[in-house]
C-alpha cells in the first residue's frame, strides 16, 4: 500500500483513531526524543511538560505533562495525526497529514512530518504522562 493509501485508511471513530497505524508498538523512549526534539517533532515550541534539562518550553497549547490520563491512544493519535479533523482552526500541525498545510518546505511537500511509526512513539511516550 503507498502513503497515500495509508494515509486516506485512517479511521477516525469519534474523537479518535482507534486502530494503531503500525502493526510494531511503539517505543516510549524514541517518542520521548521525537517531542523533546528541537529539530523533529518540535512540539516545545507551544507545549510544556515534564523535561526539566529543555530550557525553553511553549505556553501557547496545553502542558504535556498528564496527557496519558486526560486522553486514551485514540485520542492521541488524532491530535498528532491530524487535529484538524478535530478543530478546523487548529494551528496544531498535522503530523500525519500530507494535504492541507501551507508554506511547508519543499522537503515535506507530499510527505508527513511524521511517519507512522513516530506517531505510534509520540502515542507511547505520552500514555506515560500520567
Amino acid at each position: 500500500m503507498g502513503l497515500a493509501a495509508m494515509l486516506l485508511s485512517l479511521v477516525v471513530v469519534g474523537d479518535g483513531i482507534p486502530a494503531p497505524l503500525t502493526t510494531t508498538p511503539g517505543d516510549a523512549v524514541r517518542g520521548r526524543a521525537i517531542v523533546a526534539s528541537r529539530q523533529q517533532g518540535l512540539c516545545l515550541l507551544c507545549h510544556s511538560g515534564p523535561f526539566p534539562e529543555e530550557r525553553f518550553q511553549g505556553n501557547l497549547a496545553p502542558s504535556l505533562a498528564g496527557a496519558g490520563s486526560r486522553w486514551n491512544a485514540a485520542q492521541l493519535r488524532l491530535r498528532i495525526a491530524d487535529p484538524r479533523r478535530l478543530n478546523p482552526d487548529s494551528f496544531m500541525p498535522a503530523f500525519h497529514a500530507t494535504t492541507g498545510r501551507t508554506r511547508e518546505a519543499p522537503a515535506y511537500a507530499g510527505k508527513p512530518v511524521l511517519d507512522a511509526q513516530q506517531v505510534e512513539d509520540v502515542v507511547a511516550f505520552l500514555q506515560t504522562l500520567q
